[in-house]
């Protein structure tokens, strides 16, 4: 089956950002840091039910690839979210409270929001934000759990499962008719219009403060996978989006690592504005409706804050077309053991398994027999109906080994 990967080659697309600055100390301790990473592992740990998602070799695709190993980290058990975002805009909405109580000589923390020791002042504010589901997933499961408001704004390409998943944390979620960047536009119109807050996932000129902490949520994911791994990776594959989740790998490794990996950032090809960024060698907007089934990869706009962390250590992007996802989601579905890997999960190691096949990108981006991969897998079956129809199965009978 992993032979069929070279059916997808051509229809791929790299791009060497020669830019960089190869084994220069990292410097963008402004935005992320390990010093803040501490700050959000002691809130994000002493939340209920906390635990590190697991972690798998998948010896079988390594022997087949031509690697020494491929890592999969498994984020479709975090708390109940199935999806990594669970790190991300939960922590903001917490980090939030927490200052504007703050603001009012009160010191509080996460188990203190918990517990609705100041639900009477927390119930007052209102959080919002704009989402292709898992982040709204994220800032909804937050507002209920840390005991605020909360409205989320979706736009018209968002499944019916996915809004059904955020509504079921309590918010009010509007459906727009534009797509995701639409749909970000608004949220922050109506937030300063009602004196609501932001809770978003990319940043814009004059918001930056509120993304630092969601992508520093997302740094405890790359924490555990570190202290899992039996050696560190030698590359890293890393799905795109707006650009915060791989921003925030990029910085914990460069600034962790004495000698960091490879990264390689993976986008559809029809919402590629990463890549086009890269291309350009300034933040770039990709137009038109971002079709792609990788809905949480959706976006056209990079996050500000996370580009100027990717552009200067991240050497190689790519773009994929939809057709090997389907196919990737399967093969998981199928492992010896099997994982449950949603839509948007799975770009990174299809990405992986497409340079594999491809000779000429072999040789650029250093992949031999020595080669350590790891990639992760962010999100389980986030939309239920989806998942089914992509893998032929419910993720129950996938698990059951139906």
């Amino acid at each position: 089956m992993i032979n069929e990967y070279k059916n997808f080659v051509n229809s791929s697309a790299h791009f060497e950002n020669k830019r960089i600055q190869v084994g220069s100390k990292y410097k963008h301790q402004n935005i992320l840091s390990l010093k803040s990473f501490k700050l959000a592992n002691k809130e994000i740990s002493s939340w209920d039910k906390y635990e590190p998602t697991p972690l798998y070799y998948l010896s079988d695709l390594a022997n087949n690839a031509g690697v020494s190993s491929i890592v999969y980290k498994d984020e479709s058990c975090r708390f109940s979210l199935k999806s990594f975002k669970a790190l991300g805009g939960a922590y903001a909405v917490a980090n939030l409270l927490i200052k504007k109580l703050k603001e009012i000589d009160i010191e509080a923390n996460s188990s203190d929001l918990i517990a609705g020791t100041y639900i009477e002042l927390t119930s007052k504010i209102t959080v919002c934000c704009a989402t292709d589901g898992n982040h709204g997933r994220s800032v909804a499961w937050g507002a209920q759990k840390f005991g605020c408001n909360c409205e989320i704004y979706i736009h018209r390409n968002v499944s019916i499962g996915r809004e059904k998943a955020i509504a079921k944390y309590g918010a009010e979620v509007n459906r727009i008719e534009g797509n995701y960047d639409d749909s970000v536009r608004i949220a922050a119109e109506v937030a300063k219009e009602n004196s609501y807050y932001v809770v978003s996932d990319t940043s814009y000129e004059g918001y930056t403060d509120i993304p630092k902490d969601v992508m520093q949520g997302y740094t405890i994911m790359v924490d555990e996978t570190m202290k899992q791994m039996k050696e560190t990776p030698t590359h890293v594959f890393l799905q795109g989006g707006v650009g915060g989740f791989p921003a925030a790998t990029v910085s914990f490794l460069v600034e962790s690592l004495d000698c960091p990996p490879i990264f390689v950032v993976v986008e559809p090809a029809n919402a590629d504005c990463l890549f086009q960024s890269a291309v350009k060698g300034e933040p770039t907007v990709v137009h038109g409706d971002l079709d792609t089934v990788m809905a949480g990869l959706a976006c056209g706009e990079v996050s500000l804050l996370a580009w100027s962390i990717l552009e200067s250590y991240v050497p190689h992007f790519m773009t994929i077309k939809d057709g090997s996802i389907s196919k990737t989601m399967k093969l998981l579905a199928n492992h010896q053991t099997p994982i449950v890997a949603g839509e948007s999960a799975v770009a990174g190691l299809a990405g992986f398994l497409i340079a594999s096949h491809d000779s000429s990108l072999k040789e650029v981006l250093k992949l031999d027999e020595n080669s350590r991969i790891l990639v992760f897998g962010t999100e389980g079956d986030t939309d239920e109906k989806m998942y089914e129809m992509m893998v032929g199965r419910s993720a129950i009978e996938v698990l059951k080994g139906s």
